[in-house]
């Protein structure tokens, strides 16, 4: 049995969980998630805490006892207190600008590039060079965030291009010239 699987979900007062099944609707002050889970688990709520057992001893049900209480977990967190990912972005005339429900991104292409934000997304762009990503639902802020790195990742010689705050680009010294 999984370890984390094992511990139950608890719900704080500010969240409502709605189970049918295995289909798992929470909602909070920041937002609401759904959610539908396979057969191999069996979910209970009781008592303010959700569990999560597994249907039987398939290699199936018991991969999957842990992943599904995870990702309540991850739920109840998000529509608690949104996640969040904070982009920056380098480079000589690199910038960013928020036209509407559009991110729009110059990243030293002869043509700028739309990102459309999706639902239940919130982003802010600071200074044209600092790009703040906001949700409750942890995997869609981080494909977001993924998606927006990977119309110019960071290039290892000069530095420049999209990346996560705080992330640490290796850099790699350039060709020496023949004297």
């Amino acid at each position: 049995m999984s370890r984390i699987g094992k511990l139950p979900v608890e719900i704080p007062s500010s969240v409502k969980v709605n189970l049918t099944g295995n289909h798992v609707e929470v909602s909070g002050p920041h937002g609401s998630l759904k959610q539908d889970f396979g057969e191999g688990v069996v979910l209970s709520l009781a008592d303010g805490a959700l569990t999560v057992t597994p249907k039987d001893q398939s290699p199936h049900a018991n991969a999957m006892h842990g992943t599904v209480r995870s990702i309540i977990h991850n739920m109840v967190t998000g529509v608690q207190t949104p996640y969040q990912k904070d982009l920056e972005i380098q480079g000589v005339g690199f910038k960013a600008a928020l036209k509407g429900s559009v991110l729009d991104l110059s990243l030293g292409y002869s043509h700028p590039v739309n990102y459309a934000i999706p639902e239940g997304i919130s982003v802010t762009v600071k200074d044209g060079t600092q790009i703040n990503i906001k949700g409750a639902d942890k995997a869609l802020v981080g494909k977001v965030a993924a998606e927006i790195k990977h119309f110019y990742p960071v290039e290892p010689y000069k530095g420049k291009g999209v990346r996560i705050a705080g992330e640490h680009v290796r850099r790699k010294e350039g060709k020496k010239s023949a004297k």
